[in-house]
């Protein structure tokens, strides 16, 4: 059965990479999608994210990674997907993704909705706090995977 693993991943996390890989032991195939969200600003471009998600998951053999500027459902519907999951740190990432999986589910009632916790060393861990971590030249060696570091920096750096 495959699965599909949305989300902006501006830039991917060790939260995020944590997801996929309980999901690869659960999936024969994990779709990570590289949706794109109207209302935020992104650092990299969608080639750039796609970049540093297969260079986080060179190591992992059953994901693919897609770019998709729609709705996730009709990603979904389109690729015959039943399984979408969302990760969850907090209860205001609950809120947002209540929301969502209303409006999913009324566009697309046969697709489910899974929601995934990251292990707690990584439940706080955001993109955005990736950032600022690199403009005060922090290390950012527990939150980011080792293979993408260097690019993180050298893009926020000052």
């Amino acid at each position: 059965m495959k699965v599909c693993y949305p989300g902006s991943f501006d830039p991917i996390s060790n939260g995020h990479l944590d997801i996929i890989k309980r999901l690869a032991d659960v999936y024969d195939e994990v779709i990570i999608l590289l949706s794109n969200n109207v209302n935020k600003k992104y650092s990299f471009t969608s080639a750039e994210r796609k970049e540093l998600i297969l260079l986080a998951t060179k190591n992992i053999k059953n994901i693919k990674v897609d770019i998709w500027d729609g709705l996730v459902v009709d990603y979904c519907k389109n690729n015959n997907l039943k399984v979408m999951v969302r990760g969850l740190r907090n209860i205001s990432d609950y809120e947002n993704e209540f929301n969502l999986f209303q409006f999913n589910r009324d566009l697309a009632p046969d697709i489910e909705t899974i929601l995934l916790f990251p292990s707690s060393k990584n439940q706080f861990v955001s993109s955005s706090a990736i950032k600022e971590l690199v403009l005060f030249n922090a290390d950012i060696s527990k939150y980011v995977p080792s293979a993408i570091i260097q690019y993180v920096k050298e893009r926020f750096k000052r």
